[in-house]
């Protein structure tokens, strides 16, 4: 199984892609898909 992540580049160009209103539905779908996989930061989040 494959653990990588979306690299902070590219979801910035995927939320690009999101906020353009002339993306069309695949170009939406596959930038969803990859913010999707963008690692959190858990800087900042009580834990327990």
């Amino acid at each position: 199984m494959s653990h990588r992540k979306t690299g902070a580049k590219a979801a910035s160009e995927a939320a690009k892609v999101l906020s353009d209103p002339t993306s069309t539905n695949a170009e939406k779908s596959a930038a969803a898909s990859a913010l999707s996989q963008r690692a959190t930061n858990d800087k900042g989040r009580k834990g327990k």
